[in-house]
C-alpha cells in the first residue's frame, strides 16, 4: 500500500513540478518561471491540485523532518527561521557559492526563508531520515525525475494553499517564504532526527579554539567561540549571522566534515558545473564544541545509514546538546 501511495504521489509531483520550474539555473539558483521564482506570491484564493497524499490536504503525512534549502548569498541575508533548526547544513554550489539546508524537527518557526532550488546531492544526504519532507523553490529540469523517485515528500510553492509568501523588503527571487506548520502540522520531534548523530559529555582531549573559518572558493563560515553563550556565533562572509528577527545564529556543536566534491552532469545558466558533495563514505572531521577542538573521523556505510562520528582512537564522538552546523569542506 506505502508503495502505491508513492506511486501516485510520484506522478502528481512531476506534473506539479514541471509546471513549476523551469529548466535553466543561474549563478546558485534556479530561475524562474513558475509560481516559485517569478516575483509573485501564490495566490492563495486560487485552487491547486494537491499531490493525493494519505490525508487528502495535499500536506505530507509524515511525522518526519522537514528539510528546507535557504538561500545563502547576500541578498538573501538576513535569513528567517534559520536559529530554530535542529542541524543546518552548509554545501557548495555552482561558482564557489554556499546554500543551506535547515533540518525541522524539535520545533518549527512562524516563517522560514528564502526558500531556493534543491541540488542533486541533497537526495543523498536526505536519506539518513525516514521519509523527509524537502521544501524548495524549483531544481533543474533533468533533476526532477531523481526528486520524483526519492524517498521524500517534494514539496514545492502552490502544492499546499497558503504555506507560501513573498516577503517584502528583498527582491525576487530571494523573497519566497514557508510556512513550516501550515505545510506538515506540528513538528515531529526529536525521534525524527536519525542523523546518526550522539549527544553527550565531551571527550577528553582536543584543543582550545577561539575562532575557526572554513572558506568555499567564492564564500566563507567563521565560527567563534562565546564562553558566555556556551555556543559558536556565526559568521558568513564576514557578516555576523543575525535572522530577520534579531536572534543570532549559535550552534553549540560545529562540524567541519570533509568530503569529496565533485563535478556533476549539471550545469547553471552560465556553463558552470553544478558540485556534488558526497556524503555517503568516509573521512576525518573537526568538531568544535565547549570551546574546543577534536580531531574525529566520521563514517556513512551507505545513503540509508546515519553519520558515525568517532574521535581518533575509535571512542564516540559525543555532540553538545543544541544545534549542530555541518559545513561541507572539500577534502
Amino acid at each position: 500500500m506505502r508503495e502505491m501511495v508513492r506511486m501516485r504521489r510520484g506522478t502528481w509531483t512531476a506534473a506539479l513540478l514541471a509546471v513549476t520550474v523551469t529548466g535553466s539555473l543561474m549563478t546558485g539558483c534556479t530561475t524562474g518561471g513558475g509560481p516559485g521564482d517569478d516575483g509573485r506570491a501564490p495566490d492563495p484564493g486560487r485552487s491547486r491540485s494537491p499531490s493525493p497524499d494519505e490525508s487528502g490536504t495535499g500536506r505530507p503525512d509524515t511525522g518526519s523532518v522537514l528539510a528546507v534549502k535557504i538561500d545563502n548569498v547576500p541578498a538573501a541575508r538576513p535569513q528567517t527561521g534559520l536559529d530554530a533548526a535542529d542541524v543546518v547544513y552548509a554545501e557548495q554550489v555552482e561558482g564557489g557559492l554556499s546554500r543551506l539546508m535547515a533540518v525541522f524537527a524539535s520545533r518549527l518557526p512562524k516563517a522560514v526563508g528564502p526558500v531556493r532550488s534543491a541540488r542533486e546531492s541533497d537526495l543523498e544526504l536526505l536519506r539518513q531520515f525516514d521519509d523527509p519532507t524537502l521544501a524548495f523553490s524549483g531544481a533543474q529540469r533533468k533533476l526532477l525525475p531523481l526528486i520524483d523517485g526519492a524517498p521524500l515528500h517534494p514539496q514545492v510553492p502552490g502544492k499546499v494553499t497558503g504555506a507560501w509568501y513573498r516577503g517584502g523588503g528583498k527582491a525576487a527571487p530571494h523573497n519566497l517564504y514557508l510556512r513550516p506548520r501550515q505545510l506538515v502540522g506540528p513538528a515531529p520531534g526529536e525521534d525524527a532526527l536519525t542523523t546518526g548523530f550522539r549527544f553527550g559529555a565531551a571527550p577528553a582531549g582536543g584543543t582550545p579554539e577561539n575562532s575557526r573559518t572554513v572558506r568555499f572558493p567564492s564564500a566563507r563560515f567563521t565560527f567563534t567561540w562565546s564562553a558566555e553563550r556556551k555556543r559558536w556565533l556565526v559568521a558568513m562572509d564576514g557578516t555576523p549571522t543575525v535572522t530577520a528577527e534579531g536572534a543570532s545564529v549559535a550552534p553549540a556543536t560545529v562540524v567541519i566534515q570533509y568530503v569529496k566534491v565533485r563535478q556533476s552532469k549539471y550545469h547553471d545558466f552560465l556553463g558552470n558545473n553544478t558540485p556534488y558533495t558526497e556524503t555517503v563514505g568516509s573521512g576525518t572531521a573537526r568538531v568544535l564544541r565547549d570551546g574546543r577542538a577534536f580531531d574525529a573521523n566520521w563514517s556513512r556505510p551507505g545513503a540509508s545509514d546515519g553519520t558515525r562520528f568517532t574521535t581518533t582512537d575509535g571512542g564516540p564522538m559525543n555532540f553538545a546538546r543544541g544545534q549542530v552546523w555541518v559545513v561541507f569542506a572539500k577534502a
